[in-house]
């Protein structure tokens, strides 16, 4: 289930959640919550796991660009010997080669960075779902903490 959805359900059932009269505390059916939070237990691993699946893409671009780079590297090699096997383009070649090289070497820096820019703000997203989670997480277990020791300590009138 989907980490948002469930701060949605949480959320709502704060919102239909009976006040205590003349203060901010709310009375929240303890099993519906615990229910909510047990999901959301049960979710954030989902969440880890879609951050390891954009690590694995990641490592899976960087890899297919290895071997583009790669390739092209050989294509570059293979039509250098090609050229520099005749003597009147020789130096022409050589130049020609190294600009493809160079130019293989650049596209696969650039995927590369591409790559890990993407991995990087799907990771700084994830984490400020999480954090954001986390505190909504922490402030429902305050409440009820801040509940129950209400209920078992009614203020003396």
């Amino acid at each position: 289930m989907d980490i948002e959805h469930l701060i949605d359900r949480l959320e709502e059932l704060f919102n239909q959640s009976r006040s205590f009269p003349l203060t901010k505390t709310v009375f929240v059916d303890e099993d519906r919550m615990l229910d909510i939070i047990d999901q959301m237990r049960i979710s954030i691993p989902e969440e880890i796991k879609k951050a390891r699946q954009t690590l694995s893409q990641k490592d899976r671009i960087i890899a297919q660009a290895q071997e583009e780079a790669s390739r092209k590297v050989a294509l570059a090699e293979e039509r250098a010997s090609e050229l520099t096997s005749r003597d009147a383009i020789v130096e022409q070649a050589q130049a020609r080669a190294e600009q493809i090289l160079s130019q293989a070497r650049a596209d696969a820096a650039a995927t590369r960075k591409d790559a890990d820019d993407y991995v990087l703000d799907s990771l700084n997203f994830l984490e400020r779902e999480l954090d954001k989670l986390i505190t909504q997480v922490r402030n429902g277990i305050v409440t009820i903490e801040n509940e129950r020791y209400r209920e078992e300590n009614p203020p003396n009138v």
